[in-house]
């Protein structure tokens, strides 16, 4: 005689069919066939597949998503039949269905610190979960339109930073049984994000411990979630738990946000993010797109007779001189200081005694190459001789000339200015690591190093070099110390973006004095398109000190600003929808 367990084992490896649910429920008492379950969850509707009588049924259910929605059929056994019912309009969703049994699974044993984790239940909750669906790119909840709880709808969980009490991940559960009397006692996982810049390790598996743990005290039997094929990163952290592949289908109806999962990648899939971001926006407003070499940036963008070449943000219609004036950081001094801009003092890197002159005369120094961009041979807050003469020889490696400038203390502001207009603004926090009082700053660093490079499309790194040694040591501390728990250290000590900086948005704070001296910069240099980097006291007071002016400004970094469509507005002005 077989086991109970063996038999479970037989059943686990099963796909889900109708036929197979049908037969469970007879098993379980339910003599009433129920109709076929359609969930909505704010974004769209979830089609529990196994609950249709046929594929026509659910296709036909498919195609009647709505506008800007995205709905989803999951647990399709015969994804062939219903694409035959609709083959131009329906795709396979090309990701994998994965389950935990819950009698495979183990708590963790680490403890999460830093954050909690609560139901969404308020107006500013689902604002700060939408803010970080929008980041991530996904689509906004609309609470309103959710199936209610009482019918089997779903319930959606936020991470909230204990110091910030910023949200910082979010999550959405759905209870099978609450949903359509599921007799196999299951529940899924869907909406699964982390804020890019969190510092915080582990939210997005504390998230789903959370959801796991909060199944199983309802006596449920499993958890399934759906990831995309190639995310390694997502599948990692799945098998980790416990997770295991399941037998069966996706189907979705294609619009426009699903696009590249059934186009496939075309010729825009090596474009960094800063060029994708550009390049998606004008093929939403049907604009051609000729990528002219991914690697580099280098696309072309045509619109009935007009055709205008782009390097990400930097355009045609950016003159020669324009940008010389922005990477010559020399010349963008004189110039802005012809318009009566505020700068800090600068001068060339010269002889020992003549920097040593300057480093008296303003006590702490930046120095910078003259032509530099990403934050490369920057070093910042330098107050000796030694460590000026050290920098300048680190930042020759990137152009023989060297600046010195006076240091600034203050918050990191970059301004976004588009056809002389303030578009966004974005505080630059440098990176930073928090410590559990186990990890090595070393080990903390890769971590966050890793998280940034993944929520960048491997833009954004925290480099393990002489300036963040420089920059521990004057903390104190060095690659192998162990921070005590709940610490936070800054290991660089400039904000950009490519050596693991992070933004945030401040765009609504903007003081006005701010946002003139931003549109004066940019005119001045007489530059349409131009981020513009401040030091600043706080974003809603006049004080400020122009440090660079950047010509090629990552639009990516701003969301959820509508940059890209702003700048598209500028190079096509007569795309853009009626309002």
């Amino acid at each position: 005689m077989k086991s109970p367990a063996y038999g479970q084992r037989l059943l686990r490896g099963q796909t889900p069919s109708y036929q197979r649910l049908q037969a469970l429920m007879a098993e379980d008492g339910q003599s009433e066939r129920q109709p076929p379950v359609a969930l909505h969850c704010g974004w769209g509707r979830l089609l529990i597949g196994h609950t249709y009588p046929d594929p026509a049924s659910l296709a036909d259910d498919l195609l009647g998503e709505q506008p800007g929605e995205r709905d989803i059929a999951l647990y399709v056994a015969a994804p062939h039949q219903v694409l035959a019912r609709a083959p131009q309009q329906l795709f396979l969703d090309p990701s994998d269905t994965l389950r935990l049994w819950f009698s495979d699974y183990r708590p963790a044993r680490r403890i999460f610190r830093g954050f909690s984790i609560r139901r969404v239940q308020s107006e500013a909750d689902w604002d700060g979960l939408n803010r970080l669906y929008q980041t991530r790119g996904m689509l906004q909840v609309e609470p309103g339109r959710m199936t209610p709880r009482e019918d089997g709808g779903p319930v959606y969980w936020l991470a909230e930073d204990h110091d910030s009490k910023a949200v910082i991940g979010g999550v959405m559960g759905l209870n099978h049984v609450e949903a359509y009397h599921d007799p196999e006692h299951g529940s899924s996982l869907w909406c699964l994000a982390v804020e890019p810049t969190c510092t915080r390790p582990g939210v997005g598996e504390a998230l789903v411990r959370h959801l796991i743990e909060h199944f199983m005290s309802r006596g449920l039997a499993y958890l399934d979630l759906s990831v995309l094929h190639d995310n390694r990163q997502a599948k990692n952290l799945y098998a980790k738990l416990g997770f295991r592949e399941l037998p069966t289908f996706a189907v979705k109806r294609k619009n426009s946000i699903n696009q590249p999962l059934f186009l496939g990648p075309g010729p825009a899939a090596g474009l960094n993010p800063y060029a994708r971001i550009i390049v998606d926006e004008a093929n939403r407003r049907g604009i051609e797109v000729q990528v002219d070499d991914a690697e580099a940036g280098l696309f072309t963008l045509i619109h009935g007779g007009r055709r205008i070449r782009c390097r990400e943000s930097l355009s045609d219609l950016t003159s020669a001189v324009s940008m010389t004036l922005c990477q010559d950081k020399q010349l963008t001094q004189r110039w802005l200081a012809r318009a009566g801009l505020n700068l800090p003092a600068q001068r060339l890197a010269g002889s020992r005694a003549e920097n040593a002159a300057f480093l008296a005369a303003h006590r702490r120094l930046v120095v910078k190459p003259v032509n530099g961009e990403q934050g490369q041979g920057v070093a910042v807050d330098l107050s000796t001789p030694e460590e000026v003469e050290k920098a300048i020889r680190a930042a020759r490696r990137f152009d023989s000339r060297v600046l010195l400038e006076s240091f600034h203390s203050g918050q990191d502001l970059r301004i976004l200015v588009i056809g002389f207009e303030v578009v966004a603004a974005a505080l630059r926090h440098p990176a930073e690591v928090i410590g559990d009082g186990r990890t090595s700053i070393r080990a903390l660093i890769e971590a966050q190093s890793r998280r940034r490079q993944a929520a960048s499309g491997g833009e954004s790194r925290i480099p393990l070099d002489a300036e963040t040694e420089r920059v521990l040591r004057q903390a104190g501390y060095d690659h192998d110390s162990v921070l005590p728990e709940g610490q936070h250290l800054a290991v660089r000590r400039t904000a950009n973006l490519h050596t693991g900086g992070c933004l945030e948005d401040v765009t609504e704070q903007l003081h006005p004095a701010l946002a003139e001296a931003a549109v004066r910069a940019a005119r001045a240099l007489d530059i349409p398109v131009v981020g513009l980097d401040l030091l600043v006291e706080a974003v809603d007071r006049p004080d400020y000190v122009i440090i660079e002016a950047n010509e090629r400004a990552g639009l990516a970094n701003h969301e959820p600003q509508p940059t890209a469509a702003r700048f598209v507005d500028l190079l096509f002005p007569l795309s853009q929808a009626p309002k």
